[in-house]
């Protein structure tokens, strides 16, 4: 009886298949949830950055059109009828 026991006690029962199934299942969700935030990161950055961007031209735009409707109506109202 010895020795048969001791045969089954090197097999993997299938409660620790089970288990280790469940680890690796808990380790791949856990990797899949970093690279999606990382990605959720990088894309964020980008939209920032373009945001960012496209704000800094406007107002340039802004003040150039402003200083200019400025610069005009100083001429104008120089000017006799």
């Amino acid at each position: 009886m010895c020795g048969a026991g001791s045969g089954w006690s090197q097999q993997s029962s299938p409660d620790t298949s089970a288990k280790q199934d469940l680890k690796n299942a808990g380790h791949e969700t856990k990797n899949a949830a970093k690279d999606a935030g990382s990605a959720t990161k990088k894309e964020t950055k980008k939209a920032y950055n373009s945001t960012e961007k496209g704000t800094k031209k406007a107002v340039n735009k802004t003040k150039n059109t402003t200083k200019g409707a400025v610069n005009g109506a100083k001429e104008g109202a120089k000017q006799p009828d």
